[in-house]
């Protein structure tokens, strides 16, 4: 089994459809992904695009919330939408006999969404109560303050779900803006899949996109990672300390070293015990219970970013040591043990990675998105197993770019 890439056609426009047969159960899932509208589009409104997601969870007008609900749970119909930073995601989960009718739901909420004060005024407050009940969460809130110390004054700055003043800002015109905008047919990549023809599936999803508007497409932006070194310290009442740390990364989605930078990764901070990071900070040092880096590269921005706990007094031990293990990383880069170990544990896991329709469809979606090649994941795997351990360390010398590291401290 694998995912294939097909098409619709629908008012003169081209749709991608992702789909994968599977009849081991007898279920159905799609999802409409748009692109560009995720919360990278929130400039001047941080959170609207999370709170734009959790308002198309409060049904339609002309059933409200709790009926829309119950219509669906009657069914065994799951229907959610969720902002990601680049995307926005409404998704049904059916029974296959229930199939046509969770797509007239699903209809229905695209053309007649709850868009009215009172499910918005709902929403604001949940959201406002989520964002309220994180402020003692010192993770959360280090992580928000890294980004904006490496993404200033640019959308990325700002958290997923807004601040406490920015939510209060958002009005019902905002969401229905937001909405009329964003959620249209030339944003639109389908992925489905499960016990279902193809082409009656693309049939019945013609029929849903064509009461769409059609909307238009627009050019996603990137965003540079600040190179320069700051650090950020907010005091709270807590007995450790949070640090988190980042720096530019410059390998973007489609560049011919991504494999490199997975491998390179791995062996720095993304792998757990053994990693660069665990073994100097925890196994020889004992300054945290872990420690972690890893690089966040999408087609909106490019940065490798890490985090630890440490005790109060630690705190400036454990900041050095990062700093220390990464320019040690950069100046000699890795051992031909380590490089072994990796490959085994990157092919060997591969199986893993690819065991459900879901994963199947979310790799051929990356692939599609990112504009690779289908099948490009696989031909990545043979560039990980032929690595030379020379031409790995080249390209991790070449990157000194990641020593310009900023932090983001929670203290006492």
């Amino acid at each position: 089994m694998a995912a294939t890439i097909e098409e619709i056609e629908v008012n003169g426009k081209k749709i991608p459809v992702i789909f994968e047969d599977d009849k081991r159960l007898p279920l159905v899932t799609m999802q409409f992904v748009f692109t560009n509208s995720g919360t990278i589009t929130d400039a001047t409104k941080a959170g609207l695009a999370k709170l734009s997601s959790r308002v198309m969870g409060e049904g339609t007008k002309a059933l409200g919330s709790n009926a829309f609900a119950e219509a669906l749970e009657a069914r065994a119909i799951h229907i959610s939408a969720s902002a990601g930073k680049e995307t926005f995601v409404i998704e049904v989960g059916c029974l296959k006999g229930e199939f046509e009718t969770a797509l007239k739901y699903f209809s229905d909420l695209l053309k007649d969404p709850n868009l009215t004060q009172e499910a918005v005024d709902k929403v604001k407050t949940t959201t406002i109560g989520s964002i309220s009940s994180k402020a003692n969460d010192y993770d959360y809130v280090a992580s928000n303050e890294l980004k904006s110390v490496l993404f200033e004054g640019t959308p990325l700055e700002n958290p997923a779900s807004g601040t406490i003043e920015s939510v209060k800002s958002i009005q019902l015109e905002d969401v229905k803006g937001f909405i009329k905008k964003h959620l249209v047919s030339s944003k639109l990549i389908v992925v489905a899949g499960g016990d279902i023809e193809l082409e009656k599936m693309k049939q019945q999803i013609s029929k849903v996109v064509e009461a769409m508007p059609k909307g238009r497409a627009s050019a996603l932006k990137s965003y540079a990672t600040s190179d320069k070194s700051k650090e950020s310290v907010l005091k709270k009442e807590t007995e450790q300390a949070y640090i988190y740390f980042g720096s530019p990364y410059n390998v973007s989605v489609n560049s011919p070293d991504y494999y490199k930078s997975r491998v390179a990764t791995y062996i720095l901070g993304t792998g757990g015990f053994g990693s660069r990071l665990m073994e100097e900070i925890r196994v020889k040092r004992g300054l945290a219970y872990s420690a972690y880096a890893r690089a966040d590269i999408s087609k909106s921005s490019s940065f490798m970013s890490g985090y630890l706990q440490t005790k109060l007094d630690s705190m400036d031990e454990a900041k050095k040591t990062v700093k220390d293990v990464i320019a040690e990383f950069v100046k000699n880069g890795v051992t031909k043990d380590e490089l072994k170990q990796t490959k085994k544990f990157l092919l060997g896991s591969e199986p893993l990675r690819v065991e459900t329709m879901s994963q199947r469809l979310n790799r051929t979606f990356m692939e599609y998105y990112k504009g690779q090649e289908f099948g490009h994941s696989h031909r990545e795997l043979e560039l990980i197993k032929e690595l030379k351990l020379k031409d790995l360390n080249e390209f991790i010398k070449a990157h000194t770019e990641i020593l310009n590291m900023s932090f983001a401290i929670v203290t006492k």
